[in-house]
């Protein structure tokens, strides 16, 4: 999950102008502001929320990640490829939550995490920590370490278990998809032992491919797509997190940082982060939103006889058939009555 040199298209638009002698200024006017509003119209097609987090940028802005952008709760992970952070300024660009990356394999602890989760509680940052595997080490040996480093803290989200396969790394061999998932129930199991809290699970459109399609639903998973909408690369009905770019730019940070997207309201987030809400299953554990209950349509007016007359139901005449009119010629004595009686 550190950031990732990537090189991809830019959204933006350039407009050359050429200036023509024959041409009037009156119309080289309305060109100009044609050209002006075409622009800002595009602008916003690409970026539809930037206004939501002004401070916050993206060095390679992708188009098919915009619906991303537009969610209200957004956040970074950060390990110690991102320097020594300012939270303070993290703080003040809107960042709502952080994982922070703690531990990977059985023997490694990032050396700027203890900081990074002092300095994220005191700005008031939720933070959650994670777990990289390695799929060379024991499931055993991970739970082990981990249960050593990642701190216990009530106030802190759900831990995370980042699985993918280590290409570039010590350890790139696979292993069948049977293993992985009995390693990955091992080290799930062990995460929510320590932190008393369900884990979620962060994985890309390969290993989530050859591994968890279909598996673990019950859990919360945060999908890698920086190219395009999770729908077009992941078979799965729904997302809780969306790690949308790994060129983000966040002040306090130095360089690129990866940006995420939380699915759901402020009061799904609240009440997830208050053990209230189940955000992998759906469910609520307690204070759920309450709805409306459906009343029956109101009766139309007419439809029945005054209370004084029973409330009987009247019938009608569907639309296009009503009868002609009775009259004293043409109806029909034992249907209608007399005149004088009715």
């Amino acid at each position: 999950m550190p950031a990732r040199k990537r090189i991809g298209p830019k959204s933006g638009f350039h407009f050359s102008e050429k200036s023509d002698a024959g041409i009037k200024s009156s119309t080289s006017g309305r060109i100009g502001l044609g050209a002006f509003a075409l622009a800002a119209l595009l602008t916003c097609l690409v970026e539809p929320a930037q206004a939501l987090y002004p401070k916050k940028g993206d060095s390679a802005p992708h188009h098919g990640v915009r619906a991303a952008r537009s969610k209200t709760i957004q956040g970074i992970d950060v390990s110690r490829w991102q320097g020594e952070i300012d939270w303070e300024k993290v703080k003040g660009a809107g960042t709502r939550f952080a994982f922070i990356k703690a531990t990977e394999g059985g023997d490694h602890l990032d050396p700027n995490f203890r900081r990074n989760w002092a300095q994220a509680k005191k700005h008031g940052i939720a933070r959650g920590a994670y777990h990289f595997v390695w799929w060379c080490r024991s499931a055993r040996e991970q739970v082990r370490w981990f249960k050593k480093h990642i701190p216990r803290d009530p106030d802190a989200l759900p831990p995370v278990l980042d699985v993918e396969w280590q290409h570039g790394s010590q350890c790139t061999r696979k292993i069948s998809r049977e293993l992985a998932l009995a390693k990955i129930a091992e080290m799930l199991k062990g995460l929510r032992e320590h932190t008393g809290k369900k884990p979620i699970i962060y994985t890309d459109i390969n290993f989530h491919e050859d591994v968890l399609e279909g598996e673990l639903n019950d859990h919360p998973f945060w999908l890698r797509s920086t190219a395009a909408p999770l729908a077009k690369r992941y078979q799965r009905d729904r997302w809780e997190f969306w790690q949308f770019t790994t060129t983000g730019r966040v002040p306090g940070i130095t360089g690129d940082v990866d940006r995420n997207a939380f699915f759901g309201s402020e009061r799904e987030f609240d009440a997830w982060r208050q053990g209230r809400f189940d955000i992998g299953a759906r469910k609520w554990h307690g204070g759920e939103p309450k709805v409306a209950e459906r009343k029956p349509l109101p009766t139309p007016a007419g439809a029945r006889a005054p209370k004084a007359a029973g409330g009987t139901p009247l019938r009608f005449a569907p639309p296009g058939r009503i009868p002609p009119a009775r009259t004293a010629v043409n109806r029909d004595i034992d249907e209608t009555g007399s005149i004088g009686g009715n």
